[in-house]
């Protein structure tokens, strides 16, 4: 075994997770202080708090010594009895640190090698009876393990002095080193370019819905028009212990993937999941990661669409290729996946739980389990929509849980500017009006409310950019109105106006329809977002005698070819497999046809199916008011054989779909209340903020809620901040003047969800500011909250410059700054602008902290 590597060839994200387990994780603030910790204070094992057993600090010794194994390949392994002695070694070793009369600041003072071998004079015997590989692999772990400690300090205490920087600086770098990942096997090197290149050709490209004019390009580059978005991290500011300034923002998703080397991705369809793993794969394969993500750097990614396999087991190692259908499948040198995956090199992208079918994920995951803990040290990014597994679903996995989070609109203009700069390049005749769209579509999205409930998400926000472009700035309103637009423009106006000739077939946009309802349908009923090209001809062959104006026009081959060219909606990710362009189209065409063939049983039947939620509020926005009323007197009935998760679900759905109910009874109306009113009731502050999907339905359920106790008018608050629409300011203005702490905290940490103008005069004006954070996230906000005269507790929960934030904040009422993503190896000696500020707060910050004014103490959070 080649120990002499091993302090190099061990990813830090191997090694961090295990190195924070010696320590105790308090929470945000606490512990901190303006001076030293002692070490023993620290320590998880010791005191009368303690986290970590005797056998756990044992269990985790070990799992290094496998990892360290791991790494270095398979040439000369350890016996069993001398990896054991290994492990024991290591345990008594790092006992030692509960040991040490020191606080954290001597002990980075010393730097990694000296603090290396104080532990090690703790433990004089510890590699008694241990071989010269034994001793070796012992030192070199503990020397590892030191670096990782010391980082581990300078991350959490406030007390780092100016004299401790340069050391600071000098762990960061051998971190840096840490993240490197070990060398390919020569063998392999030719492939792996050959790979990573494909995989570059393959993912780089974007289609922005609905930028499909005359010569236009198929696609963009991923790399120049991707979107960075936010993650909400699950658990994160749950109310129960309030944090400064209330919920806690999404923060980059970059940073979130940056602290976990395994992460469950939530996101609601055309939320980005499947774009993020696209650019994940680009920019690992091209090696373009930077900052947070440089831990990736040299990583082999592995896409893996679930859907490619989603009726069989999940795939082998040496599948990996083949179930992903990719061009190199059976050109990898024999055993090259499972020795990328031994030596810690991959970077396992597999996207889309969800479609599965239902009955098949927890075999999925008892999979995933296997493989992970054959293969550790990898990196592994699971996508799924959000109901689709429960919550925890890979915990006990190691899996931190993160959604993307709605876009902020901040990102909604961005998203508008790209798609714009990206229609300038697609050869349509209509370029010059591209920059008055633009205008137009900003201002629109700002002042009308239907919109603004709408651009969430990239696919949509792309929608609304199309249809704006295609009706020369006059946009429907309404979830069913932007669809059926949108099919309008694909199905009907697209191929005449651009003048395109069809090989000599000729479809009406309803006979389209038709037929592409047919395929969805299928999809629908069969559990399946996949199908072979054989399947969708044969489907498109039994419906062509119900419907002659297709027939006569050519074969169902023909037809096939058509729809797939021609429409915009469907593509082949490979030569034999057929899927619509996003899920959402499938969904819409699905419910259509439902509809149309009056099978509401079936949909009420299976509307407990969180997975099924955009499909029943399509139908129920699509059918007539006597059919819409039975449907969702249906959902709010009492069901046989339904668990009571399952029946709450249906009765909220209800809830949801009323405001997609084009005409309904009064009556209608008052019975769903009637039936739902308790269950938007929630006990804890998270399950308040997870009602906001019911939509502005839910404020009709809520109680008044002046005088309330302090916990009930924070699950109010919580309940009615999280439905993101405006409609929500009325309520929420009745809890203003709450002298609650949560209570004002979860208002001002909720102001991105709402117009910046009216959320700040109705609710930021009005809240006592004692002891309380003002959450900025863009600078429309940060310029409102300075016509409000500035307050003293500002959290900033963007990443903003230097300048950006001198121009923004008031400067004489601050006295303390909290920054969430702020990146200290800029230094911040830019804060001596704020002559009255005494504390900094940092949160998801890179690099060691300097250049500080004197009187600013600095806390970080844990």
């Amino acid at each position: 075994m080649d120990t002499g590597a091993i302090g190099l060839r061990i990813a830090a994200a191997a090694f961090t997770p295990l190195v924070k387990r010696l320590f105790r994780q308090d929470g945000p603030g606490a512990g901190l202080a303006d001076r030293p910790v002692r070490i023993s204070a620290l320590v998880s094992f010791t005191g009368e708090k303690r986290t970590l057993t005797e056998r756990d600090l044992r269990r985790l010794a070990d799992e290094l010594v496998r990892r360290a194994e791991q790494a270095t390949g398979p040439h000369d392994p350890f016996s069993a009895a001398e990896r054991t002695a290994v492990a024991e070694a290591v345990a008594r070793t790092l006992h030692g640190l509960g040991t040490l009369d020191m606080d954290d600041a001597q002990a980075v003072g010393l730097g990694p090698e000296r603090f290396a071998g104080l532990l090690r004079t703790r433990a004089p015997d510890a590699c008694r009876g241990l071989s010269a590989d034994g001793a070796l692999l012992h030192d070199r772990l503990i020397d590892s393990a030191s670096v990782h400690i010391l980082h581990f300090f300078t991350q959490r205490s406030t007390f780092v002095p100016r004299t401790l920087v340069e050391q600071s600086r000098r762990i960061e770098e051998v971190i840096r080193l840490l993240t490197r990942t070990p060398e390919p096997a020569a063998e392999d090197l030719p492939f792996e370019a050959e790979y990573t290149a494909s995989l570059v050709q393959l993912h780089d490209q974007l289609t922005i819905v609905g930028v499909d004019f005359t010569n236009s390009p198929d696609s963009w580059s991923l790399s120049a028009t991707y979107l960075h978005l936010g993650v909400d991290v699950a658990g994160a500011g749950t109310g129960e212990d309030p944090e400064p300034g209330g919920p806690q923002p999404p923060i980059p998703v970059d940073q979130a993937l940056a602290r976990s080397e395994r992460v469950l991705l939530r996101g609601m369809a055309g939320a980005g999941k499947t774009t993020l793993v696209q650019w994940l794969a680009v920019s690992a394969a091209a090696g373009r990661l930077s900052g947070e993500l440089t831990g990736m750097r040299g990583r082999i990614p592995f896409v893996l669409p679930v859907r490619r396999f989603a009726g069989r087991d999940f795939p082998a190692p040496a599948e990996f290729l083949a179930a992903a259908r990719h061009p190199l499948a059976g050109a990898e040198p024999n055993g090259w996946a499972v020795r990328v995956l031994k030596a810690g090199r991959g970077l396992l992208l597999i996207d889309g739980i969800d479609e599965a079918p239902a009955d098949r994920r927890e075999e999925i995951r008892r999979q995933l389990g296997r493989l992970l803990r054959m293969f550790p040290g990898n990196l592994w990014l699971v996508t799924s929509r959000p109901s689709a597994v429960r919550d925890n679903w890979l915990a006990a996995q190691s899996f931190t849980e993160l959604s993307l989070a709605p876009m902020s609109r901040e990102q909604v203009d961005r998203f508008i500017r790209i798609w714009h700069a990206a229609s300038a390049d697609d050869g349509g005749r209509d370029h010059a009006r591209l920059p008055e769209y633009e205008r137009k579509l900003l201002h629109s999205v700002r002042i009308i409310r239907e919109l603004r409930r709408l651009a969430t998400n990239p696919l949509l926000c792309g929608l609304i950019c199309a249809l704006n472009r295609d009706r020369n700035g006059i946009l429907p309103r309404g979830r069913k109105a932007l669809y059926k637009a949108a099919l309008a423009m694909l199905l009907e106006r697209r191929d005449p106006e651009r003048e395109v000739d069809a090989d000599g077939i000729v479809l009406e946009r309803e006979a389209k329809e038709r037929l592409l309802q047919k395929l969805a349908h299928w999809m629908l009923l069969n559990d399946r977002s996949e199908i072979d090209r054989a399947t969708a001809v044969d489907i498109l062959a039994g419906h062509l005698p119900a419907i002659p104006s297709a027939g006569g026009q050519g074969t169902a081959e023909e037809l096939f070819d058509h729809l797939l060219h021609r429409t915009g909606l469907l593509r082949m990710p490979t030569p034999d497999s057929v899927d619509f362009v996003h899920r959402t189209f499938q969904d819409y065409l699905s419910a259509k046809e439902a509809v149309e063939r009056h099978d509401f049983p079936f949909l009420v039947n299976n509307a407990h199916r969180p997975d099924w939620d955009e499909v029943i509020r399509m139908a129920i926005s699509l059918a007539r008011p006597d059919e819409c009323a039975r449907m969702i007197e249906n959902l709010v009935s009492a069901k046989p054989g339904l668990r009571p998760a399952e029946a709450k679900y249906c009765k909220l759905l209800a809830a949801a779909c009323l405001e997609h109910a084009t005409e309904m009874s009064p009556e209608a109306r008052e019975m769903v209340r009637q039936r739902t009113r308790f269950l938007v009731q929630p006990e804890s502050v998270a399950s308040a903020r997870g009602l906001g999907w019911i939509g502005p339905i839910a404020l009709e359920l809520l109680p008044d809620p002046e005088g309330v106790p302090d916990r009930k008018a924070l699950l109010l608050a919580a309940t009615a901040t999280g439905v993101r629409d405006d409609a929500a300011i009325d309520y929420l203005a009745r809890l203003r003047s709450h002298p609650s702490l949560a209570v004002r905290a979860e208002l001002a940490g909720a102001w991105r969800r709402f117009d910046t103008e009216r959320y700040a005069d109705e609710i930021i004006a009005h809240l006592n500011p004692a002891g309380l954070y003002f959450t900025v996230t863009d600078l429309g906000e940060l310029a409102a909250l300075r016509r409000l005269g500035g307050r003293a507790r500002v959290k900033v929960a963007e990443r903003l410059t230097p300048d950006e934030l001198i121009d923004g904040l008031a400067a004489q009422p601050l006295t303390h700054l909290y920054l969430l993503v702020h990146d200290a190896r800029r230094g911040l000696d830019w804060l001596a602008a704020f002559p009255r500020l005494t504390t900094l707060r940092l949160g998801h910050h890179v690099g060691p902290v300097h250049g500080v004014p004197a009187g600013i103490t600095v806390e970080q959070d844990s």
